[in-house]
């Protein structure tokens, strides 16, 4: 299990439970990605992330100890305050967590339960959608390809193509591809993926909806 420093016995138990965890940031918003854009959803984002990505637009996440430890009770309780019909638990890398406490209580408020993972991780959690965003310094574990419903290969340069495929073949035959633009580099990119899509529409282009509409 993760450990975080400075806990005693006690806080390290309900941590590896996942009946506490390390809250970043949780806000009502629409979902600006993928499959689910244009969804009104709850964010959950969970710190802690040793996956590292050099381009990743919230490194403040990475740091676990650096984010409160949270009852999942009292998140559950936001969530519900909210009237969402859905919530996105996020990262950080959330795998790094048990979540099954958690979307155990989310479902049996009739909650659905959305999760983006980079799948380096086991996964935990009752999850209606897993969207698979695998990174290069840390690959998916096998089993993690065919559980997720939506694939999310992000394109910082032309070889990440290549890439994209090699993931694409792993996941399962249903599975929804998406190719999205680094959100630094969009302007050049995003034209390389629309030509890209054309010729193998298999895929669809995901745009970070929610930066252009200025929303969380």
């Amino acid at each position: 299990m993760y450990k975080l420093s400075g806990l005693d016995t006690e806080q390290q138990a309900l941590l590896d439970k996942g009946i506490q965890l390390p809250l970043m940031e949780e806000f009502y918003t629409i979902q600006g990605e993928g499959y689910n854009t244009g969804k009104a959803a709850y964010f959950i984002r969970i710190g802690g992330c040793d996956v590292g990505c050099h381009w990743c637009d919230v490194k403040e996440s990475w740091d676990a100890n650096l984010h409160p430890l949270t009852a999942s009770e009292t998140i559950l309780e936001h969530v519900l305050e909210s009237k969402t019909p859905a919530v996105v638990v996020t990262g950080g890398e959330p795998l790094i967590y048990n979540l099954d406490y958690l979307t155990g209580k989310l479902k049996d408020k009739g909650i659905q339960t959305f999760i983006e993972t980079s799948g380096a991780y086991p996964l935990s959690g009752n999850w209606d959608w897993i969207c698979l965003s695998p990174k290069k310094t840390m690959l998916p574990k096998e089993e993690n390809y065919k559980a997720a419903h939506e694939l999310k290969v992000i394109v910082f340069n032309k070889h990440d193509f290549k890439w994209a495929e090699e993931q694409a073949a792993k996941v399962s035959e249903g599975c929804y591809l998406y190719l999205q633009p680094e959100w630094s580099k969009r302007h050049e990119i995003t034209p390389l993926i629309v030509e890209y899509v054309k010729e193998h529409p298999k895929w669809m282009i995901s745009l970070q909806t929610h930066k252009y509409i200025d929303i969380p």
